[in-house]
């Protein structure tokens, strides 16, 4: 090899002179033509020796130069593989370039796709690889022939020049690394903002790597690699700030290498890498090219191309990244000041190329023409601004006899119905590019909006209520909801037309992006509510035909798929929203005869009192009695339960179970059970006292057990269309359906709490004159204990660097780690009566609704005396079964009583089972009002009887 050295240099010739100077030349440019060219089998044999040196520990850096044999060998290995780019008098112009059997072409198949390159070669090589004259040929090369080049590289794995490592990573992902390294410098550049090599055209840089990615992706999805073992952030399979998904029984050999290749492309999860490529596409600079033949290439750095470059880097490291998936790349898109409004903008651009498509306004309303429509006058302007009127909302504050303020409940605004006003509001949130979702649209929107949606739902996942609502950064609030409203459309269309799985990444990241705005939607509205019941208006099917489809594509999908992957499931699990409220709660009973009926061609019902349960509780230890009679019964909960209650006196009650006293007892076990003085459920600090497990109910005598347990008895109660008398904590509520909680909902569960921690998020000064470390001191029992947030957290200071890291660990642990044992043995028990499936149907508000219904005081009373259940039906009476009936009992007053003017004494009773009101026959309506309040008050059994 060193003899070939000094043949190819003509400083080496001793023996030349003048006169056979251009011989000489010839001779070596004939040489040097014929190393480059694929008969001389050159490459190949470099290949075979760099893909054999080892690869050390410690990277070296440009000080330490070698001398030993290996060290000139190896020198002299890659003299002769540059050597056809700097020969006297040798060019690769024109044709030549283009040629798959040049220099060029010969290097970029053979060297550039070598495992780990740059890591094998002393770093005084590399340099010498990443000079001008060697990669700008070779980015030529690869942008002119990619179909050529990609061809004969994925034949390269094939081959029995390659080792283990072709079968993890193939050549083409070895070539896109090697060329990211030899672009962006060394692991001691990185402290260099200016880490780009400044030599080359970034365009041709950015083209490749999209080129090489676009690739790579294709060969892991042909090979079965599931994007899905390193998932996003989930609001739906719920860790906290880190990626997860299955566990992945790879080897360790295996895990390594994806490792040590995912920390090759480090680069480009730098700020500084996406500034500077940003930088220059705004310039006005056009790549330039060597090839005038080929003006396709004369092409500016665009938006879209950093776009493509990103979301193909985001996708390969949600599937290649054993630890933390594409965290690293979603924290530097994210916090990339004025990237993601760059994006929206050049999306707005192209979703809404007419202004005033969709309403912009700040408060909801605008008299600026919406769509074809224009609104005016002051009604119209209030049904605009309270979301469009929305008749579901304004029928439920009906029926629980709550005022709203400024809501205008006329019939019609402006001579037009409120019906109407709705449909013209619903049309104004359409977005027509995407009414066949992802079908439909073209690459680069898709490209654009896949970005944007998994940079925005990792920014949501951190961004404060005082940053979002007050400051409004980094959108306005009429900003927010056309995203809300292109995520809506999107993922309902696709859904509706089952063209999920045709664009896989797009959806789940807009999946969970339309998850993180609904739930903050529901927690502070800033979207109208037409907005959100806006795609499925015209194509909403009929309740029944949508519940049998969930269930199909339920039984046709594994259930862990169906529950942590966001696009595997049906338009009622993934986006219930877009159905109003009361179909949802008609949607959710008839899932549950649908079950019933199931179990009843099962053989599990066979007729009236079929393998019922029979307890018998003591009023005096309801909860005992029935945690030990039932508890073990799991889903066989789901059989009718007769119940025989003893008085507090010991002695057997009067009455028969015919469905009325098991709705007594459910009512009485949950009044007892999650009273705070019971110990297993605390309240909120919030004006709400909304109910959350006690951190406590850990040292209670099987007080898990027990919170199991009413998990099965609020599935029960639900299962049969009992109402109960609480509310559970949003927070709590969020983990029963599967959803992780983020910092702001802490103002739901400890607003002072979250005061506290949004002044360390916000402070201005030094972190650390607050004296904080990573720790927190819970009370039990009149004991403090001290909790890290984090291994060694009380050796830990809070400093300006760190404390994002303290605020939402505090936050975290908060609402999720100290709460999960209890909400997990909850969920087991609520779980064994009530499908998780059913349970998304509910944001966390509405869910509390469909445990309680509506309120007011003595009407809940009556109702209670009646039926056994202190609310109303959730659909109305015509719901209740059997129907609500009063009964005239027939009952004179004595003589002695009607002489002196007396009212008949008897108290009105009722029959539970029948949900009959028995009413005897008073003369006076004041005596019949003061009778029915005394019974409806006192609480008893059938003692009035």
């Amino acid at each position: 090899m060193r003899f070939l050295v000094v043949l190819t240099d003509l400083k080496g010739w001793k023996s030349i002179t003048n006169n056979s100077l251009k011989d000489a030349d010839a001779t070596v440019n004939d040489l040097v033509g014929f190393m480059g060219s694929c008969e001389s089998g050159l490459y190949i044999s470099i290949r075979r020796y760099i893909n054999k040196l080892d690869i050390p520990v410690i990277s070296q850096t440009k000080t330490m130069v070698q001398t030993d044999d290996k060290f000139l060998i190896t020198t002299t290995a890659v003299t002769l593989a540059l050597r056809p780019f700097h020969a006297t008098n040798f060019q690769l112009t024109g044709l030549d370039l283009l040629d798959m059997h040049s220099a060029a072409g010969q290097y970029c198949l053979f060297l550039l796709t070598i495992p780990m390159l740059t890591q094998r070669l002393p770093a005084v090589l590399v340099s010498a690889l990443k000079h001008k004259s060697i990669l700008s040929p070779c980015l030529q090369t690869l942008l002119i022939l990619r179909d050529n080049i990609l061809k004969e590289i994925s034949k390269i794995d094939h081959l029995k020049i390659e080792q283990h490592s072709s079968k993890v990573i193939p050549a083409v992902g070895w070539a896109l690394s090697n060329i990211i390294c030899l672009f962006t410098g060394s692991e001691n550049d990185f402290l260099d903002p200016g880490g780009l090599n400044q030599s080359l055209d970034y365009a041709f840089y950015v083209h490749v790597v999209i080129i090489l990615a676009e690739s790579l992706l294709s060969w892991l999805d042909n090979s079965g690699w599931p994007e899905k073992e390193n998932q996003f952030p989930q609001v739906n399979a719920e860790t906290s700030a880190e990626p997860v998904g299955k566990v992945s029984y790879e080897n360790e050999t295996t895990r390594t290498l994806k490792m040590s290749y995912v920390d090759l492309l480090s680069p480009v999860c730098q700020q500084w890498h996406l500034s500077k490529l940003l930088s220059i596409s705004k310039t006005a600079a056009y790549v330039h090219t060597d090839d005038a033949q080929n003006p396709k290439y004369l092409r500016k750095l665009e938006l879209l191309d950093i776009a493509y470059f990103y979301s193909y880097i985001l996708r390969i490291f949600s599937i290649l990244n054993p630890t933390h998936g594409p965290l690293p790349v979603l924290n530097m898109l994210s916090f990339t000041p004025g990237y993601l409004v760059t994006l929206w903008e050049a999306l707005e651009s192209l979703l809404f190329p007419r202004k005033g498509d969709i309403c912009a306004d700040h408060d909801f309303s605008t008299s600026k023409i919406l769509g074809n429509k224009k609104v005016r006058g002051d009604k119209k302007q209030k049904q605009l601004n309270k979301g469009g009127g929305n008749k579901w909302t304004n029928i439920l504050h009906k029926i629980s006899g709550k005022s709203q303020a400024g809501v205008d409940y006329t019939d019609s605004v402006d001579g037009q119905p409120t019906s109407q006003v709705d449909e013209d509001l619903q049309d104004v949130w359409a977005v027509e590019p995407l009414t066949c979702g992802p079908q439909k649209i073209s690459k680069d929107i898709s490209c654009l909006l896949h970005l944007f949606c998994a940079s925005y739902s990792h920014l949501l996942l951190v961004l404060d209520d005082i940053e979002f609502y007050e400051k409004q950064v980094p959108f306005m609030l009429e900003q927010q909801r056309r995203i809300a409203s292109v995520l809506n459309n999107l993922v309902y269309n696709g859904l509706a037309h089952s063209t999920v799985q045709q664009n896989k990444p797009l959806m789940d990241s807009a999946i969970r992006c339309l998850h993180l705005m609904y739930e903050r939607d529901c927690r502070h509205q800033f979207c109208p509510p037409v907005l959100w019941l806006s795609p499925a208006r015209k194509s909403r099917p009929p309740i029944a035909v949508a519940a049998r489809t969930h269930e199909i594509v339920l039984s046709n999908t594994k259930l862990d798929d169906a529950l942590t992957v966001p696009s595997v499931g049906s338009v009622i699990t993934i986006t219930p929203h877009v159905y109003p409220f009361e179909e949802r709660v008609q949607m959710f009973r008839e899932f549950i005869n649908m079950d019933k009926v199931s179990r009843k061609m099962a053989g599990e019902v066979t007729g009236p009192g079929s393998r019922a349960v029979e307890i018998v509780i003591r009023r005096g230890h309801i909860v005992e009695d029935g945690f030990r009679q039932l508890n073990t019964l799991g889903s066989r909960l789901k059989s009718s339960i007769h119940v025989s209650f003893v008085s507090e006196c010991g002695v057997p009650e009067a009455g028969l179970d015919y469905g009325g006293l098991s709705k007594e007892f459910l009512t009485d076990i949950s009044k007892a059970a999650f009273s705070p003085e019971y110990g297993l459920f605390s309240q909120t600090l919030t004006s709400d006292r909304f109910l959350i497990p006690n951190p406590t109910a850990r040292y209670l005598e099987n007080g898990i057990q027990m919170i199991e347990f009413l998990g099965r008895v609020v599935g029960k109660a639900l299962y049969e269309g009992i109402l109960l008398d609480y509310s559970f904590s949003h927070v709590f509520v969020q983990k029963l359906l599967g959803r992780y909680s983020f910092l702001d909902e802490l103002s739901t569960l400890d607003p002072e709490l979250y005061r506290n921690l949004m002044y360390v998020k916000h402070y201005d000064g030094d972190i650390k004159d607050l004296s904080l470390d990573f720790t927190l001191t819970e009370e039990s029992f009149g004991k403090h204990y001290v909790i890290e947030l984090k291994p060694g957290g009380k050796n830990v200071c809070v400093t300006n660097e760190n404390k994002m890291q303290y605020v939402h660990a505090m936050a975290d642990y908060k609402l999720n780690r100290q709460i999960l044992p209890y909400s997990n043995a909850f969920y087991r028990g609520l779980t064994d009566l009530i499908s998780p499936s059913w349970l998304k149907l509910f944001n966390a508000s509405e869910f509390n609704q469909v445990i309680k219904g509506f309120e007011p005081k003595e009407r809940c009373m009556l109702v209670k005396f009646v039926t056994s259940c202190s609310r109303a039906p959730l659909l109305g009476f015509k719901h209740l079964q059997p129907s609500f009936t009063i009964h005239k009992v027939a009952c004179d007053a004595s003589l002695l009583a009607t002489i002196g003017g007396q009212d008949v004494e008897r108290l009105p009773s009722a029959s539970t089972c029948y949900n009959t009101l028995k009413l005897p026959t008073y003369k006076r309506a004041s005596t019949l009002r003061a009778k029915l309040l005394y019974a409806i008050s006192s609480n008893t059994g059938f003692e009035l009887s």
